[in-house]
């Protein structure tokens, strides 16, 4: 068994390997507010949150802990581990801004993702469903990440978003070089200082496309989110009337292609892997259960697919008998929260009956809960269900290929097979 001192949550090749649960069971048993030591890749060091119970604190006393920054990092912070620098997203990204600030923000955007626009969305997103699978039935095998997992979240903000279909594999493109920008994968080839990392080339193209989006919803405007943030008029706090900045716009644009795709992409891919080691809850599912609500959250528990969220102290506090510092980087491990034994009987179980589940997948609730939970519930509700009804017999063929980074718990590729049959939609 693992000891403590063995604990890297730095390394990423660890996570490209598996998600290290063994290492949250031991946290959350032996030091639930853990300081992670200093090293290389963190010279500081950070604090690992890994109960449910303190996550859950964190989030309940969130003045304490900025989505934005703290005392002693000259307004650099946000939410992953290493600090972005201010005028980059700290303070003006939603995801990265503590209220006030992040209150108007999320007025902005949150038309777009109603209960009364979700459900609007239905029928074409069954629809949708119904394609994706079309295209892969007759061939009996496929790559489920990229042929399924990653179709219907990509279709569905993108179609919040107002991003014309022919633009979809742009969008997907950059999602991934986003996110995967550790990743051998998705390096771009010959990437210099100039222009940063792979995540930085892509943030630029992603730029140059909302810039032009932009003029297109100015010229056309039209029934989306992208025309709202557009033409929308923001009340700053000194009473000024003004237009998000052309650079609070680009943030946007990141944050809703990828937050609104990588989650619930990773979501679909985990949680049929999740079925193929529960076949008995498959069999469930395939026999005509459903996928109701209690078991979409099971299926969000089970899967976690933000491993974690970063906060930043804003001034000295005790979790979890811990005292921590002002300025300290503090992470929320909520894939070790929803697995904390303390709260779920048998937490490594997949359990599609599971009640009470009130998981984290969303965060701990507050300002921040996720914007988009009531879509994600939806895809993976239809999508379970499609498959389910036509590929009861699907199967992988081979081990995931997961993503190298331990900020979201991602899954790159995975080979499976099926008994292939007609399509169900006419030309």
């Amino acid at each position: 068994m693992a000891s403590i001192d063995e604990i890297d949550l730095t390394d990423l090749d660890v996570f490209a390997e598996r998600m290290p649960h063994d290492w949250f069971d031991l946290l959350r048993r032996d030091a639930p507010v853990w300081r992670h030591p200093a090293n290389e890749e963190e010279p500081d060091g950070f604090w690992v949150v890994s109960s449910y119970e303190h996550i859950s604190e964190a989030h309940r006393v969130g003045t304490l802990f900025s989505h934005q920054t703290g005392p002693g990092r000259n307004g650099a912070g946000g939410i992953a581990l290493n600090d972005i620098a201010p005028g980059r997203g700290p303070g003006l990204q939603m995801v990265m801004t503590d209220p006030p600030q992040h209150t108007r923000y999320r007025k902005l955007v949150n038309t777009g993702f109603t209960p009364r626009m979700i459900r609007r969305m239905e029928e074409v997103m069954r629809l949708r469903t119904s394609i994706i699978l079309d295209r892969i039935c007759e061939q009996g095998s496929a790559d489920f990440v990229v042929d399924v997992a990653a179709e219907l979240p990509l279709m569905a903000i993108a179609d919040i978003i107002g991003v014309p279909d022919e633009d979809r594999h742009l969008l997907l493109d950059w999602s991934n070089r986003t996110i995967g920008g550790s990743d051998p994968e998705y390096m771009d080839e010959g990437a210099d200082d100039d222009h940063g990392s792979t995540y930085e080339g892509a943030v630029i193209e992603m730029a140059m496309y909302a810039h032009d989006l932009s003029d297109r919803k100015r010229a056309e405007p039209d029934d989306d989110l992208w025309t709202i943030l557009t033409t929308a008029k923001v009340t700053l706090d000194d009473g000024t009337v003004t237009e998000l900045t052309d650079l609070e716009r680009d943030l946007f644009f990141t944050l809703l292609l990828v937050a609104g795709n990588e989650t619930t992409r990773n979501s679909i891919s985990l949680g049929i892997m999740g079925f193929m080691d529960h076949p008995d809850q498959w069999s469930r599912l395939a026999g005509g259960r459903g996928m109701d609500d209690v078991a979409v959250d099971e299926v969000l528990r089970y899967t976690s697919p933000v491993n974690f969220f970063r906060r930043t102290a804003t001034e000295d506090t005790e979790l979890g008998g811990q005292h921590i510092r002002a300025g300290d980087k503090v992470t929320l491990w909520y894939a070790s929260g929803n697995r904390d034994e303390a709260v779920y009987e048998d937490p490594h179980r997949l359990d599609l009956t599971r009640s009470p589940n009130h998981h984290l997948a969303f965060g701990g609730g507050g300002a921040h809960f996720c914007l988009g939970a009531s879509l994600a519930r939806l895809e993976l509700k239809i999508m379970f269900e499609g498959l389910a009804q036509r590929m009861p017999d699907i199967v992988a063929t081979g081990p995931a290929d997961r993503l190298r980074m331990n900020f979201v718990n991602g899954i790159k590729h995975l080979p499976v097979e099926f008994t292939p049959s007609k399509p169900v939609l006419t030309a």
